[in-house]
């Protein structure tokens, strides 16, 4: 008798860009693919914050290198696909800026749905053309949020951005998935990091969090880690055009 094998969960000989990689949630998942065992391009507009944990990540072992890269510059975004096709993309650049809906500035949406939407969109759009012209299928990760699925107070214009995000990666998953690449998003409840440190330490807020959050504690940038690792490889292999809630259960009521 012949007993099924589990697929494996490394990234050996894989390439993976990681955007948004020089803090929080980014920095945690370009870790977690590097560890795997991925060949990772960490991608920020902070050469020297990058820099500093790039060699953080090479001091520990681990193939690592630096990009300083504007998201936002579709122009550049589509040099550095052109230069190298990747097997793993992860899109972790993002924006918050939260106010009541009746109060959202023009500037406001504008900023939040230029790098939450518009950079999103053409980082995906450009690795998947790199892996279709090289015919090497991969897997295309968008770090999304909860807000993706249910609205907050405040989050009129986030939770919109990040409702696209979802909308946008079915429709690729089904237009991508002939050419073998994977499209899929993980979606993080609030999670502990210098971005959110002003949220989690307004009493109100915190209350809120806790609220909602069914697990007994808040999320931090280790919890992101796995998801990251199983969609980026073969154990995810059929997995496409959806999400992976990883919010404590705040979605579930």
């Amino acid at each position: 008798m012949t007993l099924p094998a589990t697929p494996s969960f490394r990234l050996d000989g894989k390439r993976a860009l990681v955007a948004g990689a020089s803090s929080g949630i980014g920095m945690a998942c370009a870790v977690a693919l590097a560890e795997a065992g991925a060949d990772v391009t960490f991608v920020a507009r902070r050469a020297e914050v990058l820099n500093d944990v790039v060699s953080a990540v090479s001091a520990a072992g681990y193939s690592a290198r630096a990009l300083a890269l504007d998201v936002t510059h579709t122009d550049a975004v589509r040099e550095v696909f052109e230069a190298q096709p990747y097997d793993i993309v992860v899109n972790s650049a993002g924006l918050a800026r939260h106010s009541p809906a009746v109060e959202t500035t023009e500037d406001d949406f504008d900023a939040v749905m230029s790098i939450n939407v518009r950079a999103a969109y053409f980082i995906a759009q450009q690795a998947a053309k790199a892996m279709i012209a090289h015919g090497k299928g991969g897997s295309i990760i968008q770090i999304s949020s909860q807000m993706a699925h249910v609205g907050g107070v405040e989050r009129a214009v986030y939770c919109g951005s990040k409702h696209a995000i979802e909308g946008m990666n079915k429709a690729m998953a089904i237009e991508f998935g002939s050419a073998g690449i994977r499209v899929n998003s993980i979606c993080p409840t609030f999670i502990l990091t210098p971005l959110t440190k002003p949220t989690f330490e307004d009493p109100e807020k915190r209350a809120w969090i806790d609220s909602k959050i069914k697990l007994p504690r808040v999320g931090e940038v280790e919890d992101i880690m796995g998801a990251a690792v199983f969609l980026a490889s073969d154990a995810s292999g059929m997995i496409t055009g959806t999400s992976i809630l990883v919010d404590g259960g705040w979605t579930a009521g």
